[in-house]
């Protein structure tokens, strides 16, 4: 049984956001865009939200680090050569 506490801190700020001007953010398995009004401002709340979701979870900072590093390796690589 999933009980439902309302909107989440993220669709809450999502919620808030409605309206104004948009950019389009990719996501996993679905072609939607996400309007956000500062998208600088949207990755500062993210990471610091999967940050602390980590952390609550027993994660220890290494281990965050090494997963960042990670993310960064894959979106290198992504890039290619900047030649």
């Amino acid at each position: 049984m999933c009980i439902s506490l309302g909107p989440t801190f993220w669709e809450e700020g999502y919620m808030a956001q409605a309206g104004t001007h948009t950019t389009p953010i990719k996501t996993i398995g679905s072609p939607a865009t996400v309007p956000v009004a500062n998208p600088q401002r949207a990755l500062q709340i993210l990471s610091k939200t999967i940050y602390k979701e980590l952390r609550e979870n027993g994660y220890e900072p290494k281990q965050i680090l090494a997963l960042a590093s990670e993310i960064i390796s894959l979106v290198t690589t992504d890039l290619g050569p900047l030649d």
